[in-house]
């Protein structure tokens, strides 16, 4: 099978984010289609680890955001 061939060197931000959308939403219309990698379950298994032994901090969304922004800027 071959990748079809879009002209993404012609299109703007807006019609490549909307074409990631369309895939996305083609693609998780039958979740059951596509296999979830051992990783994320592992992943998973190691974020519940932390939540359980206090190791993970939660933060109020607005907060992490700033936090982000600053790390970035």
């Amino acid at each position: 099978m071959s990748a079809p061939i879009l002209p993404l060197d012609e299109m703007s931000a807006e019609e490549k984010l909307q074409t990631m959308e369309a895939l996305w939403q083609s693609l998780s219309a039958d979740p059951a289609t596509i296999e979830s990698p051992a990783w994320h379950e592992e992943e998973l298994a190691e974020r519940e680890r932390k939540i359980e032994s206090e190791e993970a901090k939660f933060l109020e969304w607005e907060k992490a955001k700033a936090d982000i922004r600053r790390r970035t800027s």
